[in-house]
């Protein structure tokens, strides 16, 4: 049966869920996609951020994430607060409010003594790298770019496969990351990876829709390709 898609961007929420579901507990700060994910014990009452590109003037509230079993006893929860990376950015300076106490972040090992200031600040080193990411390419060949472990038989599938993902699997170019090249008609498209049974969205794709049945799928659309 062929699933529509929705006309409309996921909520934000939705996009939270997924880096959050990439982070197993409180830890260094983690940088996924162009986001850091920054975590605190939920020791205090608040906890709250502020940065160096900001002067340090905004401070930005953490939020709870809380975990339940199926009786609905709270078996885990820690802090949380997610930051869009600036453009252009080599690094990030910063400082956790606990409770009303300035501090360095006593998960992050990284950090340095501004002499300006007289204050020692939490830092995260940003790791421009270029990273491959699904994209269209010359006419309308979309490259497809997945990145996971090594070692797995990621597929593809879609609107444009009438979400049969058997179709098309992806070649493994380099430990963990995985491509395939394929030419799609100008149009708007709906799509996933899949490995086993799994649907996995783009993750550097940050296009998103609702599929009819209520899952998540990646966008892409093809409009006005040049020939080359």
């Amino acid at each position: 049966m062929s699933m529509q898609a929705q006309e409309f961007d996921i909520s934000k929420t939705a996009i939270t869920d997924e880096l959050l579901s990439r982070i197993t507990g409180v830890n260094a700060p983690q940088i996924i996609n162009d986001c850091i994910v920054f975590t605190a014990e939920h020791k205090s009452h608040f906890v709250g951020i502020a940065f160096d590109f900001e002067n340090f003037k905004k401070i930005h509230p953490f939020k709870l994430r809380t975990f339940r079993n199926f009786d609905d006893e709270e078996t885990d929860s820690w802090f949380f607060y997610i930051l869009d990376i600036p453009k252009n950015a080599e690094s990030i300076s910063y400082r956790l409010i606990i409770d009303g106490l300035w501090t360095v972040d006593p998960q992050n090992p990284n950090s340095e003594y501004n002499r300006e200031n007289g204050i020692r600040l939490s830092k995260v080193d940003i790791n421009r790298e270029t990273v491959p990411v699904t994209q269209i390419e010359r006419s309308n060949l979309v490259h497809f770019v997945y990145k996971g472990q090594a070692g797995q038989k990621i597929r593809l599938g879609g609107s444009f496969t009438n979400w049969d993902s058997w179709i098309y699997t992806l070649s493994e170019v380099k430990p963990g990351v995985y491509t395939l090249d394929l030419h799609l008609p100008e149009g708007t498209y709906y799509y996933n990876f899949y490995n086993g049974m799994q649907s996995i969205v783009d993750s550097a794709n940050p296009e998103r829709a609702y599929t009819a049945d209520g899952r998540v799928a990646s966008v892409l659309k093809i409009t006005g390709i040049p020939q080359s």
